[in-house]
């Protein structure tokens, strides 16, 4: 089990990226834009610089939903290895079984 405040801080961060992806995407389109001036693209990149750092989502970790387990983490399942092994056992997982041959 993963620290709390670990969790804590990841669900934190969760909620700024959110908040924040409008303006982001505003100002990354602005700089990507061929046809923008150069005082324009400037002066976005300033204000994507002066943005959160936590409201961008490179800084996201994908974490186990039940341990908030960093490794061996499934993303389609959202669970780390050791709790999908469990869950696919107790068959809470509809078409995963294990192997056998």
């Amino acid at each position: 089990m993963a620290k709390v405040s670990m969790i804590n801080r990841e669900h934190k961060r969760l909620k700024e990226v959110k908040r924040q992806a409008d303006k982001r995407d505003q100002l990354k389109k602005i700089i990507a834009d061929p046809k923008s001036s150069d005082e324009a693209k400037r002066e976005a990149v300033v204000k994507l610089n002066k943005l959160p750092r936590n409201g961008s989502p490179i800084r996201l970790r994908n974490r186990c939903a039940l341990t908030g387990r960093p490794h061996g983490y499934y993303r389609k399942f959202g669970l780390g290895r050791n709790k999908l092994r469990e869950a696919a056992m107790r068959g809470d997982v509809p078409g995963l079984v294990k192997a056998s041959w």
